[in-house]
Formats: C-alpha cells, structure tokens, sequence
C-alpha cells in the first residue's frame, strides 16, 4: 500500500537569520541536546529544573521503584505559581503584560504580572475563606475569561487540585467529574458569549450538581462586573459572588510549600468505556517539562515575544500552553473569549494585528476552517507581526500546512506541528524552530529527552507500526485517579509493560522522522487491509475543492468492514456531487488502492464538532449505522445531526 502521507519530498530548512537568533540554531545542536538527554536523563533534567525555584531541592531526580508508576524530583518542594508570577515580579518585570485579554463582544482587559500576582492572590484568599485548602478538589467551569487562568493559578496557589471542565460540557458531564473527583466546589460565571448568544454557564452548572452532595460551595464570576448579572437561579448560603468575596481579601498570600509529587489538577478525558478518565498530574515534574518544552518548541522570547495560543483552558492545551508553560517563561500572551468566525471570519487576524502577535499555536481544524472561509479574510490585515507559527490537536494535512505556511506565515515563519496528549503533558515530538527542517504533515523528531521509536507488537523497530516512548519524561500522567489498574491497562499493556503506549500508529521516515497515522483504533481493517482513517482523509483535502475530511469504519458484511467517508467542500467550490465522488475516488484508487474505495462519500456543510472544533467521530458512526445518538449537547451546531442522518438515508 503507498503511503500517501509520507511522500511528501518539500523540505523547509530554518532560515540562516532565524536560526541565529533561536534556543537551538542547529540540527547539530539538536542532535547533541537529545542524545545527552536520552544517555543521561538525570543529569539534563536536574539541569533545567535548576533553572526554576525551588523551597528545597529534590533528593532524587527520578524514582523508577514503583514502575510505571514513576515519580520526579522526589522530596523536592515548590510551588509552581512562584515560577508562574513571582519570580518574574521580583526579577523586576511585574509590569510586563501578562495576558491581553479580548471578549467576544469588543471588550478588552491587560493584566500584568504584578496585577496577576495580586488577582491569584485575592482568589486564593477567597477560595480559603469558603474552607478550600491544601488537597481539596475544586472543579472549574468558566469561559475564556482571565478569571480562568487566575482561578487555576489560585488553586495551585493553596495546593488545592483543580479539575477544569470545558464550558461547553453539559450538566451531565459537569455531575460525572463532580462526582468522580468529589470536588467541594465549584468555580464558574453567571454567562459567557458564544457567537454572540448568551450562554448561562451558571445554570449549566446548577442542573449538573442538583445531586452532587460533595458541593459545598459554588463561587460565581460576574462576567460584566458593571452591568446587570447574567439571569441565574441563587443557593442562599452555597453561592456566594467572587467579587463580594474580593471585597475583603487580602491581595497577598504566601504560597502553599507543595511536594513534587503532590497532585496539581486532574483533566478527564474521554474512556472507551464511557466513562471519563481523570488523567493526574503532578507538581514538579509538570512544571518543568512544561517549562522546557513552552521555551525551546516556541522559541519564546519573553522581552519581546506576544504569544497567543487559540485553545481554551478547559483542555490540555490551555492547561499547558496558556496557563503554566507561557507564565513559567514569563511571556506575554493573548487570551480570546469567543469563536474565531464571530462577528465575521477575519476576528483571528483582527486580534493578531491589534496585539502585534509574534506567535499563533491553532489546531488544524481551525486552519482548514480559515481556507474554506477564503484569503480575502486574512489579507485585509497586517500579520507581519509574525514569527511563528504551530499546530496542536491532530495530525496537519500537507495542504492546510502550506496554506498555512504561504497565507499566515508569508512563507518566513517556521511552523511547530506538536504531537503530544492529555497524558504526556507537553509535547513529545515536534521541530525545533531554528533547529529542524519541516516536512508538511509531519511532527518530526522527539523533543529532548523524550526517547521515541516506532514498533511492531513485539517491539521491534519498523518504519511502520505503533508509536512508543522507551524511557519516562516528567510531564507525564501520574495515573488515572481511582483508578490505578486502568491506569497500567490502558498505557501500559503492551510490549510487557516496558514502554508507555500512547494508542497511536506511527511511521518513522529515512530521515527519522515521524509521521503520525491516527489512532490506532481507527485504524479500519478491510478484506484483510489495514487503513489508517487519517491516511484516506489527507487523500481527500489534497482536492482543491475538499475543505475537510472525516473517515469512519462501518460493519460490512462481506468486507468485514467498510467505510464512509464525510466531506466538506469549500465554499464557493460546490459543484455536482456525483462528479465530485468520482474524482475522489479516482485519487483514493492511486494515492491508496481500489481496497480503499469508501462504501459512501457523503457531502456536508459541516461536521458534528465539539465548541473546541473536535470532530466527534462517535456520532458519525452512530449516524451511518443508525443507532440513537444520546447526548449531543456538547455540539456546536447540533442541527449538523439530522442534515447528515437525511443524507445518509438519501
């Protein structure tokens, strides 16, 4: 079978100018940084984790007794927020912008980080007046508002653990993270906006914990301080104003001396069992990777750098790569309320001017939403600002990467495609910008210290197979909390438990390189062939016409197993349908096989997504096989739903 993804002979070197001012300005570089790292991971991570401080040092670099539970910087004490905020005030930059914030409707906010030193300190005071303290869970539901980095950062603050739920998420699933992490309060805001509808978070909230007996609490953030609340129901004596409570807090507040193993938050991430997983991470180990790989993948500058990292904070990205990694390196960032499309489709590079952004981190979902809104909406504004650029969340399609390349990046910004998980903590494979060559579609190389190989199920090293990592890095889950036999069933279960399984397939180039091929539960077997549901979806955006692609498997009765195939076409390149397939078709036949012909090509406006722009795949599924759908609250357009169930019937 050609491997389509992989054939890809464009080769984008670091520009000499870039290169020479860049953390690594050479593949020579990298080359010694990595292997130090991989012979002598003690050595290199004691030696970034001393760039950081520390109450009291660690006796120990890495504990591996208890494998894979592994455990970092054991007896070493700390607080992750004095990296975040103080040491960056005490050096004398407390009036660097910490965070631009923009809301969806116009308004706007800077905080600096003398200002976040003060606001993290007034919320900690706050969350310790209602009897929050050190190992109580608090479960946080806000929008992109600052009060959401200032919250988490609280928490971290008093060495509570805080488990951020997206504020998209239904009350269903607010009640079954509740209740899994007995959380003792909840933080959220009477609304928010999305594409300019209000949307009561508050309300959400209150159905969600009806029956949540550990709730003891409830702190609500007034989104417009100065305006009229947001229309919401009140608990007498459970609810209580933040701002009522900030009244009469004290703006300092001393940090909490917190173990390097202690708990810093739990994130849940979707089970195959249905039930979510609530992924673990720790103090220590978290901070410094995410320290180390925030500061080499993005190349930060902090005196000069305006980063803006289009993920929310209710996922990993955000947790990583607005709130912690960034403000350990002291940067100053954007933070965005609302969608990227409102009130029209150029709001991204709206921003990107106003701020002067140097460094845009999106998702290639986003990317490929940009194309099939059109250039017209990125070339009305000035995005010279830019330095760099970087991709989180999926594998990049070659063709969504040089869009991106040539219309955002002017064909001068390096671009970072980042491969990494919940579960990692930061990133694992990704170019070093200065450092590596790009290949589009491809995350390269691992990142320091993170010892990566593709291999077959006897672990043995092929070009393609299943994507492994060989040694622990710090940023890595601590577990599954409750739950620690699923913890070392589902990382853990194969090659003997020796090497940590991510789920992915991998293929792994001449150059070394890696190619990310989907999960390998996506990976759909028919008559005999294995596909990649990734690979037959990059087959169809290299069409010009083809905005987006998802590729499911579906019960065949003679194949064994089938597959449909949801298109989305650019706007403004409609055109038969029946034309359409057959060219689609055609490229599937030469790109992969006539084995990997789809049963269906069905054509859509739009895909059923998650807020964040997640394809959920699941309901795809549900949708071809005809099985009832269950919660699609969680949508951002659910009317997708029945669009697709009457195509899918025609």
């Amino acid at each position: 079978m050609s491997e389509p993804t992989v054939s890809e002979t464009r080769l984008f070197q670091p520009t000499a100018d870039f290169a020479s001012q860049s953390h690594l300005g050479s593949l020579e570089a990298y080359r010694a940084l990595h292997k130090r790292s991989i012979d002598d991971p003690e050595g290199f991570w004691s030696e970034v984790a001393s760039e950081l401080t520390w109450m009291k040092p660690w006796d120990k670099v890495l504990d591996e007794s208890d494998a894979p539970f592994y455990k970092w910087f054991t007896g070493g004490k700390t607080n992750i927020t004095v990296n975040c905020i103080d040491r960056h005030v005490e050096a004398g930059n407390g009036d660097r912008v910490a965070i631009y914030w923009e809301g969806e409707p116009g308004d706007s906010r800077v905080l600096t980080y003398a200002d976040m030193q003060k606001e993290v300190s007034r919320f900690a005071n706050a969350l310790k007046a209602m009897g929050i303290g050190k190992g109580d869970s608090v479960a946080v539901y806000l929008p992109m508002v600052p009060e959401l980095a200032i919250a988490t950062l609280a928490c971290a603050r008093i060495g509570a653990v805080h488990s951020v739920i997206f504020a998209g998420f239904s009350a269903e699933s607010i009640k079954d993270r509740v209740l899994d992490a007995s959380s003792k309060a909840v933080i959220t805001s009477d609304g928010t906006y999305r594409r300019g509808k209000e949307l009561l978070t508050k309300n959400i909230v209150d159905e969600g914990i009806a029956d949540c007996e550990c709730i003891k609490n409830v702190l609500v953030v007034q989104r417009h301080p100065e305006k009229e609340p947001f229309a919401h129901g009140w608990v007498e004596g459970r609810d209580h104003w933040y701002h009522d409570l900030a009244k009469n807090a004290s703006d300092e507040c001393a940090p909490e001396e917190m173990d390097a193993e202690d708990m810093l938050f739990l994130l849940y991430t979707s089970g195959s069992t249905g039930k979510p997983k609530g992924i673990m991470h720790t103090t220590g180990g978290y901070m410094v990777g995410t320290y180390l790989t925030s500061k080499l993948t993005f190349d930060l500058k902090p005196e000069k750098d305006v980063y803006w990292c289009t993920a929310d904070v209710g996922w990993i990205t955000g947790h990583s790569y607005i709130v912690y990694g960034p403000m350990q390196n002291g940067v100053s960032q954007v933070m965005y309320e609302g969608a990227p499309n409102y009130p029209a489709e150029n709001r991204f590079w709206e921003i990107v001017e106003k701020y002067k952004v140097s460094i845009f981190y999106t998702a290639p979902t986003a990317i490929r939403a940009f194309m099939k809104w059109g250039d017209d909406h990125v070339t009305k504004h000035d995005l010279s600002s830019l330095r760099l650029l970087g991709t989180v969340g999926e594998p990049i399609n070659p063709e969504a990467w040089m869009w991106y390349h040539r219309m955002i990046g002017a064909e001068k910004c390096p671009i970072v495609d980042t491969w990494w998980q919940t579960e990692t903590g930061g990133h694992m494979l990704t170019p070093l910008p200065g450092a590596i060559a790009t290949k589009p579609g491809s995350a390269t190389v691992p990142f320091p210290g993170i010892d990566a190989a593709v291999l077959d199920e006897d672990g043995n090293e092929v070009e393609r197979g299943i994507l492994a990592i060989r040694k622990p890095w710090p940023s890595m889950l601590r577990g599954i909390y409750g739950d620690p036999e699923r913890y070392k069933s589902t990382y853990w279960c194969k090659w003997d438990g020796k090497y940590y399984f991510p789920g992915d397939g991998a293929i792994k180039d001449e150059d070394g390189y890696f190619w990310i091929t989907g999960r390998v539960d996506d990976v759909v077997n028919v008559s005999g062939h294995r596909i990649g549901t990734a690979e037959l979806e990059s087959v169809f955006v290299e069409h010009p016409a083809v905005a987006e692609s998802a590729v499911i498997g579906v019960p065949h009765e003679i194949k064994g197993q089938g597959l449909v195939a949801f298109v989305i076409i650019r706007t403004g390149a409609e055109g038969d349908e029946d034309v359409m397939r057959k060219e689609l078709t055609s490229m599937v036949d030469s790109k992969i096989g006539k084995f990997a012909r789809p049963e269906k090509i069905i054509f859509s406006g739009d895909l059923p997504k998650t807020r964040s722009g997640k394809i959920m795949r699941r309901l795809l599924r549900d949708i071809a096989e005809d099985r009832p759908l269950g919660n699609i609250s969680t949508l951002a357009d659910p009317s997708v739903v029945e669009i697709l169930k009457d195509k899918i019937k025609g």
